[in-house]
């Protein structure tokens, strides 16, 4: 299966842009933006600035969520942008983190937001959709409520050409409900359970489960899997640098009360400790407090960090367990040791990880 090397880049108006049309250069697979408006600037906006900037290069949420937008507008978006991108749109989706948190809201139920992702798709598809009021905020009428001479009776993207690709669809996933759902139900599952071989190998397992059991060829899922990588001789400064990325993800490992996501024993204790401690007005940073809460050898098993060679070791190990798409989370500065980490990742790693087809 071709390997994928994706980079998540900061959402930011005039940044996000600049640094996919990097990126393009540097050679990776794909770019990805936070859906997050408080913290990140409109995504589709964004989104449309990076495929606009650039030619080859793949474009993603990574990841949007199944609450601030209506699946026919989110679907409308990404299709909009698959038109003018010819085909290098893709979509990340979640059950919603940082974007629902800054509204008041905890992510989304998961068979809300499997009914979700079966309507975003069936809309991507060009499909007649049923009415869902589920969908709609509380205060909105029916239409039946009002008179017309003629009502649509169903829902459906009606500008859609048939001939335009489908926007492949990925589920977020941490959880085993989550895993075995985007196994089945989408296009690919995009595992966000940190980076030691264990977990990540009892997801890939529970994941081709699911297919089989739904009569569907477990080999051919698309596996894909979010990594907080740096780059450092030094492995307590790699450590650092990832810090803050590190511990956004790890969070959704325990953000539920309970550790999940096919943890280790080594790590349920930790994931235990960590969970109540996580600064939401801090997410992402790596100053931020909830950072001291994850111990080294958390983070070297948990995060891909070391030298380029340590590095390419443990890619390659992830690949032998199904890994094909790989989403490499840096810290998003460029400065300093962060900067040396990125350019130790484009130089020396991204070019033997994408040969690995």
């Amino acid at each position: 299966m071709t390997v994928e090397a994706w980079t998540l880049l900061p959402s930011l108006p005039k940044v996000a842009s600049r640094d996919a049309v990097a990126a393009e250069q540097e050679g990776w697979t794909g770019v990805m933006l936070a859906d997050s408006q408080n913290l990140a600037a409109e995504l589709v906006v964004e989104m449309a600035m990076c495929a606009a900037r650039t030619s080859r290069i793949r474009v993603s949420p990574g990841v949007t969520n199944s609450v601030t937008r209506h699946p026919a507008v989110l679907a409308g978006a990404m299709a909009t942008l698959q038109a003018e991108s010819s085909g290098r749109i893709s979509v990340d989706i979640g059950r919603g983190d940082s974007s629902l948190a800054h509204l008041g809201f905890a992510p989304m139920g998961v068979k809300p937001f499997q009914r979700y992702v079966t309507t975003l798709r069936a809309y991507l598809r060009g499909e007649e959709v049923d009415f869902d009021p589920g969908f709609m905020p509380s205060g909105v009428r029916p239409l039946h409520t009002i008179d017309l001479g003629k009502a649509p009776g169903m829902s459906r993207l009606g500008w859609l050409r048939g001939d335009q690709p489908a926007v492949p669809v990925n589920v977020a996933a941490t959880g085993p409900k989550m895993i075995a759902f985007g196994a089945v139900a989408a296009d690919g599952v995009s595992l966000s359970v940190g980076a030691d071989p264990a977990r990540i190998a009892a997801a890939i397992s529970a994941a081709r489960e699911a297919r089989e059991a739904a009569g569907l060829d477990p080999e051919s899922l698309v596996v894909g899997a979010y990594l907080n990588v740096a780059v450092h001789d030094d492995l307590a400064t790699a450590a650092q640098i990832t810090s803050g990325k590190l511990a956004s993800f790890t969070r959704f490992s325990v953000m539920h009360g309970s550790v999940t996501g096919f943890a280790t024993e080594a790590d349920r204790a930790e994931l235990a400790r960590f969970g109540g401690t996580y600064d939401m007005t801090a997410h992402g940073r790596a100053d931020a407090q909830h950072t001291q809460g994850l111990s080294l050898e958390f983070m070297s098993r948990n995060a891909v960090i070391g030298d380029s060679k340590t590095v390419l070791e443990r890619l390659w190990e992830l690949r032998g367990l199904g890994v094909s798409r790989f989403i490499l989370t840096e810290d998003f500065s460029r400065t300093g040791v962060a900067g040396e980490s990125h350019r130790q990742l484009v130089e020396e790693v991204l070019p033997e990880l994408l040969r690995w087809s």
